[in-house]
């Protein structure tokens, strides 16, 4: 599945099952929400601590992608099209960091 294509999925789904988008506000403070639950797991999962009884049955990539369900959301939201976000993106980080993890002796 292309980006836009998820984009226009997660649409379409607002549009006949979930009645409109909550608003940017609400939205962007699901998403903290989401990214928090995604921490929790990593934190018990490859961190230090433990699960808790209840929490064994925790999906990582559930979470992942609630995290990727409201982002599209956002953008959706506020007019951005995340394939060419994500191209410029990539395209700023490889320019900026041509080098320079190379070059970081921290990662050698």
């Amino acid at each position: 599945m292309q980006i836009i294509e998820a984009q226009k999925q997660v649409d379409e789904w607002i549009k006949t099952i979930g009645v409109r988008y909550f608003n940017e506000l609400t939205n962007t403070a699901i998403l903290m929400e989401e990214v928090g639950e995604l921490a929790r797991i990593m934190a018990r999962k490859y961190g230090e601590q433990s699960f808790k009884a209840n929490e064994k049955d925790n999906d990582l990539a559930d979470e992942m992608a609630d995290v990727l369900w409201v982002l599209i959301c956002l953008a959706n939201q506020t007019g951005v099209d995340l394939t060419t976000a994500f191209e410029k993106n990539m395209a700023k980080k490889t320019n900026r960091d041509a080098t320079r993890h190379l070059e970081n002796e921290k990662l050698i």
